[in-house]
């Protein structure tokens, strides 16, 4: 019987980078909006409306804005919700378009009543930054083609919506072929994150005196928000795939228990402040410390390479470094307290502390290696914090009605910038100034550190964009190639 050759080295490299491209959480975004995209423009293509492309991509870029994680029945709701909103701005934009005044009120009334939705969780607020979005679409379209032919107007509104509504099916028939995968990307991005606390964790017990403490701990609280919006993000994919009670199953128990085994390992790791100058100071003759600080860089390597194990879908291989760092770490300070010092009293049961979380997290780290590991008598009641009747959704947008309420100084905000934006766009007679509009809305965030940063990427992603532009269309006059950079342009976007 012939044996069956093994597949060339290049192949199989190869099919891991695709793997792992694959297994990346923005492919499947990417892959999805590339396929409405292409498919647009294929139609579009061989029906030799070509014009019609700018205004199908912006629909379905407004689309992809709005979209959140959602099983599909929510993905429903949320893409029909969309539309509705959509069909919404895009007729007011045609009808008050002719009239500033009552245009500007009721952009700058709308902006901030659909930034107030933001209140009632991400789905709101990602749906109302898309509604706003497509209304600049909406208005750039009729600034170019449409401001004094209603059929045009009418025709252009209908085009977003169009590319909105082929990429809002296109992304529930995707949750439906595709259910599990995004609480898999979470739990992934929950175990990196949580990894890299540790790791940030593990610098403050570094035994070296007059060290940077101070920044380190701000490195830390700043990862720590990173590990809490990871959980949230993990807890809601969960909770809208298997309910907030759970359904059981071996794969759902599975998830439920990776989701607690982090939320035990971020309590562990969190739950005490130790005096670290004291620490150092008292023991700094002793190896104790540099146990602790390689114990904790072991676990949140182990955490990391756990979030890649679910990213790619294969066994956790849990190596023999961390129980063996766990036992000399538990070595040494057995060796401290047998020396009975009673000034050591203190800062030893600090230690004691983290030594016993330490020794719970390697075990639960050894029990996530076994893949015959039980799931029974998992409590698989999440707490969702999301309103589910129209009096708590009245509520929470009530409880936002004052100054003191971020969402509503970020409404103000937007609705001065924007109404300010077409007041400056109607002074200077800007051609295209609607594109002022589109970036206010872009840039515009809650505060002032994610203002700043977005500004810069805008003025840096404009540039880059402007330069790389001017000379791709050098390089290639031909329509079709023009058209193919296009789509490239807007899946990069």
């Amino acid at each position: 019987m012939r044996r069956t050759p093994p597949p060339p080295a290049c192949m199989t490299r190869l099919e891991s980078r695709l793997n792992q491209l694959w297994a990346h959480e923005k492919a499947s975004y990417g892959l999805r909006v590339f396929i409405a995209l292409a498919t647009t423009m294929g139609v579009c293509w061989y029906q030799q409306q070509l014009t019609a492309v700018p205004a199908i991509f912006l629909g379905i870029i407004a689309s992809a804005i709005a979209e959140t994680d959602d099983n599909w029945l929510g993905r429903t709701k949320s893409v029909l919700l969309s539309l509705l909103c959509f069909v919404a701005a895009a007729a007011s934009v045609v009808l008050l378009f002719p009239y500033p005044a009552a245009f500007v009120a009721c952009m700058a009334l709308s902006t901030f009543a659909l930034t107030l939705l933001g209140a009632l969780g991400e789905r709101y607020a990602s749906i109302a930054q898309a509604t706003v979005a497509l209304a600049i679409y909406a208005m750039i379209g009729m600034d170019q083609h449409g401001s004094h032919d209603p059929a045009a107007a009418r025709h252009g509104a209908i085009l977003l919506l169009a590319g909105a509504t082929w990429y809002g099916a296109l992304s529930i028939l995707w949750t439906i072929l595709f259910a599990n995968r995004p609480v898999r990307e979470r739990l992934s991005r929950l175990f990196f994150e949580l990894g890299r606390y540790l790791k940030f964790k593990a610098d403050l017990f570094e035994p070296v005196r007059q060290g940077d403490l101070q920044a380190r701990r701000l490195a830390l609280a700043e990862q720590n928000a990173r590990v809490v919006a990871a959980l949230n993000a993990a807890k809601n994919a969960i909770i809208s795939r298997f309910g907030r009670s759970g359904r059981p199953g071996v794969q759902s128990g599975l998830y439920f228990r990776l989701y607690y085994m982090a939320q035990d390992f971020h309590e562990r790791a969190s739950s005490s402040h130790y005096p670290y100058e004291a620490l150092t100071d008292t023991f700094f003759h002793s190896d104790v410390l540099y146990r602790c600080q390689r114990l904790l860089a072991l676990q949140g390597k182990a955490c990391a390479a756990l979030g890649e194990a679910i990213r790619l879908r294969r066994p956790f291989e849990y190596g023999g470094q961390s129980q063996q760092a766990t036992t000399d770490l538990r070595e040494s300070l057995d060796f401290l307290h047998a020396r009975g010092d009673p000034r050591l009293a203190r800062l030893l049961g600090s230690l004691e502390l983290l030594v016993t979380n330490l020794q719970t997290i390697e075990r639960r780290l050894a029990e996530a290696a076994q893949s015959d590991a039980t799931v029974d008598n998992i409590d698989t009641r999440l707490r969702d914090s999301s309103p589910h009747t129209l009096r708590e959704m009245a509520r929470r947008i009530g409880q936002q009605l004052t100054p003191t309420s971020v969402l509503f100084r970020h409404g103000l905000r937007m609705a001065i910038a924007l109404a300010l934006g077409y007041g400056l766009m109607q002074l200077i007679h800007a051609d295209n100034g609607y594109w002022i509009l589109l970036t206010t809305a872009f840039v515009c965030r809650p505060n002032y550190g994610a203002t700043r940063l977005r500004l810069a990427q805008r003025i840096a992603g404009t540039l880059i964009g402007l330069v790389a532009t001017w000379a791709l269309m050098q390089l290639f006059t031909g329509v079709e190639m023009q058209l193919l950079l296009a789509l490239l342009a807007a899946l990069l976007f």
